[in-house]
């Protein structure tokens, strides 16, 4: 079968949505190594498969409408977010006044929770959750004209009616999947304004994280496994890792490809010393600038030491807050003495840090509270920040919450651009108050003239200094 997945253009002059974590709208592009892995499995099938990012290609919809007219693809792929969903469905209104009958496959977070916005005809299928080997089982029935009434993880339209087959069970042994198809991505340019060599790319190297936090949705596959599982068992799913044999395997072939920077996107990447020396040497034998996402209850003297040794140049750590009480309310599991105990670890060791603030994440935030949060950051001198607003996602506890206690503005989720808007409300703090905090943290802490001077002297070109003037442009202003 010939299969082409797609990245439609964005519309309605709206800055693209991000499609690896799924809750922002571009500030750098990323490569899609969930959709890549997807591809992969496809060829080792043995169809032809196709990528093309009308994002990435800067191609609008008019071009998108004058591609499907002379293509000639028996299947379409689209690994939709809830920020993409506008445009994603535009593009199958596109699809289907070109070509009333090819099939088109939807994967990811937004059609795994919003199953009947994507099922309009019968030529449309829903990959719920993880899509690897659903996907695969489903393209194969549909190649051979097999039924599919069987095939775990889909849901479709029969017979005018939508049919939900059971959910599939999580892949265990993730060792199984084939490394994502990134020759499909060569021709674009990534980049990665904290990791200053390219080629960039990404990686994976474990499935979800074992923590509690009520409003956590950190990529967009967990997401969408997370709302597959909850479904039938009621609880987070557990987490499965690659081998670090397999791991090694994937960085030698990165190294023989001619990548320099890595960005791991694991949910929390640090899980041992033993585990993170292992990768980190393979790291540093090939040359590779490396950057991963951590809790702070993961970093003591002995990680941050073996970071510094194998070349990491960010931690990005997962705070939200320094008040304990909204780190309780939100069941982070850590307190802010272990928050400060990380960041002083990592500062001995001149790990560069970035800390993930959220504003809102409780009804016990107050304009105080972010106020001092903001102090508390800029006192503690790490090389970035980023404040978001927390957004009451569908799937996740937070939202219960949020619905049950009447905080969402209009009473149910909208997609939302966490970096920029808010549709929260609580009484002690409402959705405008909230967004201007985050603009003007943003100002107040990116604009300090140490900061300023202490980047500067960080880069190495002019080409690096655009790259990141151009990432902090579109956060503060769009």
């Amino acid at each position: 079968m010939h299969i082409t997945f797609i990245t439609p253009p964005s519309i309605n002059q709206l800055k693209p949505a991000e499609r690896t974590a799924g809750c922002t709208r571009v500030v750098y592009a990323m490569p899609n190594i969930y959709e890549l892995t997807v591809a992969a499995v496809f060829e080792q099938e043995g169809h032809f498969v196709d990528c093309i990012d009308f994002v990435l290609e800067q191609q609008t919809s008019a071009h998108f409408a004058d591609f499907l007219l002379n293509d000639a693809s028996e299947c379409y792929c689209i690994w939709s977010v809830n920020l993409s969903m506008e445009a994603d469905l535009f593009a199958l209104e596109q699809i289907r006044n070109a070509r009333p009958k090819v099939k088109v496959l939807f994967m990811g977070p937004a059609p795994t929770y919003y199953i009947k916005n994507f099922l309009l005809d019968e030529n449309i299928y829903v990959v719920r959750g993880e899509p690897e080997f659903t996907a695969k089982a489903l393209v194969y029935a549909l190649d051979n004209n097999q039924p599919i009434n069987d095939i775990q993880g889909i849901s479709y339209v029969e017979g005018g009616k939508i049919k939900h087959n059971p959910s599939r069970p999580l892949l265990k042994n993730v060792d199984e999947l084939p490394f994502p198809a990134r020759h499909f991505i060569e021709k674009y340019q990534f980049s990665n304004p904290k990791l200053k060599d390219s080629p960039y790319t990404t990686i994976i190297t474990s499935r979800n994280c074992p923590f509690k936090c009520i409003y956590c949705v950190p990529s967009s596959l967990t997401f969408a496994r997370e709302i597959e599982y909850k479904k039938e068992h009621h609880k987070k799913p557990p987490v499965y890792s690659r081998s670090v044999e397999n791991i090694l395997e994937e960085l030698s072939l990165l190294h023989k490809q001619g990548y320099r920077s890595i960005g791991f996107m694991d949910d929390n990447f640090i899980v041992s010393a033993k585990r993170l020396r292992e990768i980190g040497n393979a790291l540093k034998q090939y040359g590779f600038s490396w950057g991963c996402q951590a809790r702070a209850d993961a970093i003591n003297d002995e990680i941050a030491q073996i970071l510094s040794d194998t070349g990491c140049q960010y931690v990005d750590l997962g705070v939200e807050s320094f008040n304990d009480d909204i780190l309780n309310y939100i069941k982070k599991g850590i307190s802010s003495e272990q928050i400060y105990q990380a960041i002083d670890a990592l500062k001995k060791q001149a790990v560069p840090i970035k800390l993930n603030i959220l504003i809102g994440t409780s009804p016990l935030e107050t304009s105080t509270t972010v106020k001092e949060t903001l102090r508390t950051a800029k006192k503690l001198k790490v090389s970035q920040v980023m404040f978001n607003i927390v957004a009451p996602f569908p799937g996740t506890e937070f939202y219960e919450l949020a619905k049950k206690n009447g905080w969402i503005l209009g009473g149910d989720y909208i997609p939302t651009d966490v970096q920029r808007n808010s549709i929260l409300q609580y009484p002690n703090l409402s959705s405008k108050q909230m967004e201007r905090l985050l603009f003007w943290n943003n100002i107040y802490f990116f604009f300090r003239p140490s900061l300023i001077w202490f980047h500067l002297s960080r880069f190495r070109s002019f080409q690096e200094f655009f790259i990141a003037l151009r990432a902090l442009k579109i956060k503060l202003f769009g």
